[in-house]
């Protein structure tokens, strides 16, 4: 059996990397402190510590064993919080990752019920996918926006679901498109403003290139939706990207819609652990966009 007190008292020293300072911020002696650990190495049957100097370094077990002590006093911290929580009247608190790229309009828009909520705090981070899994996992982020779903397996601990899909555009400003529609002629005679490859709808622009015959002149390939915003205002050529990224600008008429790729279109997906005890600040979101709470 794990002993979960030999495991925390791993756990601060490796946050701190200093056997003393570990000792102290456990207001244990140092000896006792690294009988414990031993004790934990030998149940584990691996070394976790290499000293390197007056610090110690996690061995490869380590790390393993570190990753998951993260998830374990994370999922104890969210049981002991959601079950307090559920005996208060306390805002409840709603951690909300995105990617970085992610349209800050869409954002805000499927956010806008909780919100809006006086019962709900919403935290937003963003990060890369690969940071904001580590955090869903590690249970310091309740769900991730995302337009890009990872791949996924069996064993994989989290599940998503669709809750959107938005149309595709050629926008620019009215001055370069013109009045024109023709989508071949406004790719053939005018520079184009790309997603990055590793876009979720990337593939289909590509796909669409090839089967129109055209090779645009690309001026400037973006992973941020933001900067395609930006960069299109500014005249540097036509953009293909989803309306809702530049909904003010189509508005007040700096930027007009050349045409509406009807073949492309971008789905944005909202990732969440499975878990038994979900944030009931989630259903806010989810009834809101009429998706279920289970996910799949």
């Amino acid at each position: 059996m794990l002993n979960y007190n030999h495991l925390r008292y791993f756990w601060v020293v490796a946050k701190e990397g200093h056997l003393t300072r570990a000792a102290e911020s456990l207001n244990v002696s140092q000896s006792a402190l690294s009988t414990q650990i031993k004790k934990l190495e030998e149940s584990l049957g691996h070394a976790l510590f290499e000293r390197r100097g007056r610090s110690l370094a996690l061995t490869e077990a380590g790390q393993i064993a570190l990753d998951h002590s993260e998830a374990i006093f994370a999922a104890g911290d969210e049981m002991v919080g959601r079950l307090r929580n559920a005996e208060r009247t306390s805002k409840r608190v709603l951690r909300v990752g995105a990617l970085s790229t992610l349209s800050r309009n869409f954002q805000i828009g499927f956010l806008r019920p909780a919100v809006q909520d006086p019962g709900i705090e919403v935290i937003i981070r963003s990060g890369t996918m690969a940071e904001l899994l580590a955090a869903l996992e590690a249970h310091r982020l309740d769900v991730i926006l995302v337009n890009q779903v990872p791949l996924r397996d069996s064993a994989t601990p989290w599940s998503s679901r669709i809750i959107a899909e938005q149309d595709i555009s050629l926008v620019g400003t009215p001055e370069r498109i013109g009045g024109r529609s023709d989508l071949v002629e406004l790719l053939s005679s005018e520079p184009v403003i790309l997603p990055t490859a590793d876009s979720g709808f990337r593939n289909g622009v590509d796909v669409m290139f090839e089967q129109l015959s055209v090779s645009p002149t690309v001026a400037a390939e973006v992973d941020d939706m933001a900067m395609m915003r930006l960069l299109a205002r500014e005249d540097i050529g036509l953009a293909i990207l989803p309306p809702i990224v530049v909904t003010d600008e189509l508005a007040n008429g700096r930027l007009v819609e050349a045409c509406q790729l009807s073949a492309i279109r971008e789905t944005f997906a909202a990732i969440t652990m499975k878990r038994r005890l979900p944030n009931p600040a989630l259903e806010v979101l989810f009834v809101s966009s009429g998706l279920d709470t289970d996910g799949g």
